[in-house]
């Protein structure tokens, strides 16, 4: 179960966030999926996620890559990094077309065999201050 779990979780972030394959989604995600990570304006259902990923793409390239995952029973916790360049308006800051990235958790619960909860800590404060330094000159170490 465990790594099978494992494989839904990476082959959705590769797949839905990374390669941005929206057609593959149910294969991932249920009927009776929530997302409690998302803002107020969308809905926390899939198709709710689904704009987010696109908002996402608006402003910036993006890549999540997984450094640490750990799965037990019914639940997948992962640590990640994600790459990103600013192509587009985000937080009212102009492109910068710099490369930056910030650190996340993510944490899903699944149920037969598909992502049924999702939860997400990223640092968004990370990527507004990386982005407002990079305007002026400044590299902020990782």
């Amino acid at each position: 179960m465990n790594s099978q779990n494992k494989s839904i979780v990476t082959n959705f972030i590769e797949e839905v966030w990374n390669q941005n394959q929206f057609e593959k989604i149910d294969n991932y995600i249920s009927a009776n999926f929530i997302d409690h990570s998302l803002p107020p304006t969308l809905p926390a259902d899939k198709d709710g996620m689904k704009l987010w990923i696109i908002g996402a793409g608006k402003s910036f390239e993006h890549k999540t890559i997984i450094d640490d995952i750990v799965c037990e029973e019914d639940k997948v916790m992962l640590k990640m990094r994600m790459r990103l360049k600013h192509i587009g308006v985000w937080r009212d800051i102009e492109p910068t077309h710099f490369e930056i990235s910030t650190v996340g958790y993510r944490y899903y619960k699944l149920a037969d065999g598909k992502i049924l909860e999702h939860w997400s800590l990223l640092d968004g404060n990370s990527i507004e201050n990386q982005l407002k330094e990079a305007k002026h000159g400044c590299k902020i170490q990782e």
